[in-house]
């Protein structure tokens, strides 16, 4: 999927619309996301040296998993973070980087969706997370 295909599932807009593109391979999400080094997070973190705040990087796994519910995710419902367990981050990610995610759905208690995901640069793991949403309807 690309960036529009992409906002017909997700409510984000520009500056939270934190995923370039998006592929189901498999029971898997594969998402992208280039760091253009003009994001408002990176303006005061940390100046002179940027780097995507981990709250970000966690942002872009949940929404790069999002596609696997694409089916689900219809208008009148919003996906909510409900919890993030066991994050770790492993190495930095900067402006110019291709920040690629890898999530699958582990759990499904219908409203709630349980996930886990790694986001990696250039190959290298950067942050590894289980997180958890609910598709609330609105």
């Amino acid at each position: 999927m690309n960036k529009e295909e992409i906002m017909q599932i997700l409510p984000h807009r520009d500056d939270m619309l934190l995923v370039d593109e998006t592929e189901l391979v498999g029971d898997e999400a594969h998402g992208k996301y280039h760091v253009t080094g003009e994001e408002f997070f990176l303006r005061g973190h940390f100046p002179g040296n940027p780097i995507v705040p981990g709250v970000i990087q966690c942002e872009i796994l949940a929404q790069s998993s999002c596609a696997l519910l694409a089916d689900k995710m219809k208008e009148g419902f919003l996906p909510l973070y409900t919890g993030l367990n066991n994050v770790k981050f492993k190495n930095p990610v900067r402006p110019g980087d291709t920040f690629e995610t890898v999530c699958r759905l582990t759990r499904v208690k219908h409203p709630f969706y349980f996930a886990s995901g790694e986001g990696y640069v250039d190959g290298k793991l950067c942050v590894k997370a289980e997180f958890s949403f609910v598709l609330k309807e609105i």
